[in-house]
């Protein structure tokens, strides 16, 4: 988990400045982007509240750029499941090649 105030450092082994910097603020593209592979969908939320806030999301595209990732959605309702899916249909996105269901980390 990453915690600044502690400079604990997360399961990549970088502390959340040093993760968080790797991506340039100029760089973002929309889900959709052709190759594009979501490395973390940041959630949080508050225990009982219905919904999971994105935090973040961030990315690889084809060429090997770290870049936010722009998503059609700010919040999903618990479970967020069906919620994600019906964005990625609507889309015309498969979860599994985006790499989404892998990349979700939560928080609550």
């Amino acid at each position: 988990m990453i915690n600044e105030r502690n400079n604990l450092q997360d399961v990549t082994g970088m502390t959340g400045n040093e993760y968080h910097g790797q991506f340039s603020r100029d760089t973002r593209v929309d889900w959709t982007e052709p190759g594009l592979k979501i490395t973390r969908l940041r959630l949080l939320s508050d225990p009982g509240f219905p919904y999971w806030d994105v935090s973040y999301c961030h990315g690889e595209t084809a060429d090997g750029r770290l870049v936010h990732v722009i998503l059609p959605f700010d919040q999903l309702r618990k479970p967020y499941g069906r919620d994600l899916i019906g964005y990625l249909n609507a889309a015309n996105l498969n979860g599994h090649k985006l790499g989404i269901w892998n990349a979700i980390s939560n928080l609550s």
